[in-house]
């Protein structure tokens, strides 16, 4: 039986569903999601090859006034930004090249970077889960039609694991990037 007061209740996932539409739609995104993140957060991105996992990262990376251009981090494993503003650093992983689990990943120190940073992994399902009870999985798919009009959307879905998360947090983020993107639409 668990104590009534635990350190972390165990909640349901909290998730979210957002469309976008453009490369500069999903770096926004990477900027609202970034609002969001604090030190010791795992963010989990899993997406085919040009899906836009990295300029989700992007966005992130400019939400959390980091130093330096954020790129794909696939011939280094993993490049470290750096704050400029007193916030955390982020830490960009590309576990892409990598087959093992955790063990594997073992040289990056991710468990030390970890408390004090966003670590970002890409490609990161099924091997650095044990990093935290506490993480965020974005899933980034192509939306599914005619290509020369759906080339460039995204189904981005978002799901916090563990008490760190509140679906409420999620919808909002979810909520927001809706009215603005309708409210483009309008405008147009």
């Amino acid at each position: 039986m668990e104590a009534p007061h635990a350190a972390h209740p165990r909640t349901a996932d909290a998730e979210a569903v957002i469309t976008v539409d453009s490369p500069e739609r999903m770096q926004d995104l990477g900027r609202r999601i970034a609002a969001l993140l604090r030190p010791g957060d795992l963010v989990l991105l899993t997406g085919e090859l040009g899906a836009g996992k990295t300029t989700l990262t992007r966005g992130l990376g400019e939400g959390l006034g980091v130093r330096g251009a954020v790129t794909s981090p696939t011939f280094v494993i993993a490049r470290v930004h750096p704050s400029l503003v007193d916030g955390p650093p982020l830490v960009h992983v590309d576990a892409y090249r990598l087959g093992g689990g955790l063990d594997e990943m073992e040289d990056l120190d991710l468990d030390v970077s970890l408390p004090d940073s966003v670590v970002v992994v890409e490609w990161g399902d099924g091997k650095v889960e044990d990093l935290s009870e506490d993480r965020l999985h974005v899933v980034i798919a192509r939306a599914v039609g005619h290509e020369e009009v759906l080339d460039d959307v995204r189904q981005v879905s978002l799901r916090g694991v563990g008490g760190r998360w509140e679906a409420a947090e999620l919808a909002k983020l979810a909520g927001e990037h809706a009215g603005d993107h309708a409210g483009d639409r309008a405008g147009a």
